[in-house]
């Protein structure tokens, strides 16, 4: 947040509803209200949003911006699921129960699940340093089950029509390079960059992230502003 406020941004970092500090019970959570929760947050910026999800949040970002589409600069997903309609995040990634995720704990109550910390540290953070790998460890926590088995209800009408653009992270143990392109095949974006960086560019890379960020809304403003111009040019021939 820093190095993007820098480069004069206005940037929110919210904890989702359940996640985080947010104190809302695991079993009042879905992906509608985290996508509500985000579209809330665009529609009362001041300008258009570029909505920026990361992993898990890339659903979050593709719901929220088929609700507050007139809202939404663009979107970019920063290795992060990028799935169509009709897909969960589950059945993306071809896991069938939750139960048979190799170091996941599922809830009594099969509300939530909770990532054993060992192998977080090897899959999300390998290229951290120990300081930030210890930071980050302290704030995982149970995490909502619905949301991820919850298919996406987006259209071309409203979400299609948005920008993307995608941030492949090349040294990914979680997502790996060639599933993040698979995904980016199927729905492209514009622009797609790389970094050499594990699956947390935010801690292990974050001046090159933030620059590619930069990079990414001044060229969508431009786009939008290109567009504006258009319409008004040809609502002046009619």
């Amino acid at each position: 947040m820093p190095r993007l406020e820098a480069l004069g941004h206005h940037v929110s970092a919210p904890d989702l509803p359940g996640m985080g500090s947010d104190p809302t019970p695991l079993h009042e959570v879905s992906l509608a209200s985290w996508a509500r929760y985000t579209a809330d947050m665009a529609r009362a910026a001041v300008e258009p949003a570029l909505l920026v999800g990361h992993s898990r949040g890339g659903i979050v970002i593709s719901e929220a911006a088929e609700i507050a589409s007139n809202a939404v600069l663009g979107l970019v997903y920063v290795t992060a699921l990028l799935i169509p309609r009709g897909v969960s995040l589950f059945s993306a990634m071809s896991i069938d129960k939750v139960e048979h995720i190799p170091g996941v704990t599922v809830s009594d109550d099969l509300v939530s699940m909770s990532l054993d910390p060992d192998l977080a540290r090897g899959g999300f953070y390998h290229r951290c340093s120990a300081a930030d790998i210890e930071q980050a460890l302290a704030r995982i926590g149970p995490e909502p089950i619905r949301p991820n088995a919850t298919q996406l209800s987006v259209t071309e009408e409203r979400w299609g029509q948005l920008p993307r653009a995608y941030v492949e992270c090349s040294d990914d143990r979680t997502l790996t390079l060639d599933f993040q392109r698979g995904m980016h095949r199927v729905l492209p974006c514009d622009p797609v960059v790389t970094m050499d960086s594990d699956h947390s560019p935010f801690l292990s890379g974050p001046g090159e992230l933030a620059g590619h960020l930069d990079a990414i809304a001044k060229n969508f403003e431009h786009r939008r502003r290109r567009r504006s111009t258009a319409d008004r040019a040809d609502a002046m021939k009619t």
